[in-house]
């Protein structure tokens, strides 16, 4: 566990989230069979956009998936000052995924692996389920 996590901005924790995040979802399609990058890469897109995350979060709240701590750092991340957004989606949509991925970061940082992977899954079970309003 990283002692000073809880110190950290909502961007530092997105970095790291963001990676968290991915990995669960690469070995999620890996597992499914899918080895080339191009198609890794495309289909990895349903799963982890900004767009993706930011239907995601909504999700969550509609179905109350997150605790207090957990939305305390989605807000801390969604707050954060960013100089920076992607090229794809609007500057709110960012602003909701950098929050998503402060989520994973928190839990990845404090070593909640069992709850990192229990919103992952439920992610991963929201996207193949077609349950997105904003999938690419």
């Amino acid at each position: 566990m990283i002692d000073n996590f809880a110190q950290l901005n909502g961007i530092a924790l997105a970095y790291m989230g963001d990676a968290a995040y991915e990995v669960f979802i690469r070995r999620h399609l890996i597992a499914q069979g899918l080895t080339k990058p191009k198609r890794l890469q495309h289909v990895a897109t349903n799963y982890v956009s900004a767009k993706a995350q930011a239907a995601l979060i909504d999700l969550m709240e509609t179905d109350g998936l997150l605790n207090e701590t957990e939305w305390d750092y989605f807000k801390r991340g969604r707050n954060a000052n960013s100089h920076t957004h992607a090229k794809n989606t609007d500057v709110i949509t960012y602003r909701i995924s950098t929050g998503f991925e402060a989520v994973f970061g928190y839990l990845s940082l404090s070593d909640q692996n069992d709850r990192m992977k229990e919103i992952a899954d439920w992610c991963i079970k929201q996207v193949e389920s077609g349950n997105l309003k904003h999938e690419e």
